[in-house]
């Protein structure tokens, strides 16, 4: 059964620091690139943060230098975080983890996690 997990949303002031994490099983994680996505009420969906099979990192303009995605590949682990620093009220939302075929807004994504509520108060 595929999954995508995310956790480690919740609730914290402007300026805090909260880590998400996106648990994947059961497809071959090193052959896919995942993706951040959130979507705040009322509005469309956003992708926010990618990385490759390979490596390579991409971040939306408006979290560049405040959040840093990284995976680990190690066996039994398959885990892609977001760390997510300086936190603002505009990055209130559920965030999503998504594994695509490759890092770019028209790639095909095969999967998506359930989603986890980050919540930045003022």
């Amino acid at each position: 059964e595929v999954q995508l997990v995310e956790s480690g949303g919740g609730l914290v002031q402007a300026g805090g620091s909260l880590r998400l994490s996106c648990a994947a099983s059961g497809f071959t994680f090193e052959g896919y690139a995942i993706a951040w996505f959130r979507q705040a009420p009322g509005k469309e969906r956003e992708a926010v943060s990618c990385i490759s099979s390979s490596g390579t990192t991409f971040y939306k303009d408006s979290v560049k230098g405040r959040f840093t995605i990284s995976k680990d590949n190690a066996k039994n682990k398959n885990t892609v975080d977001l760390q997510m620093n300086s936190l603002k009220p505009e990055d209130t939302a559920v965030y999503y983890c998504a594994a695509r075929l490759y890092c770019s807004a028209d790639a095909p994504t095969r999967y998506w996690g359930q989603g986890t509520q980050v919540t930045v108060s003022s």
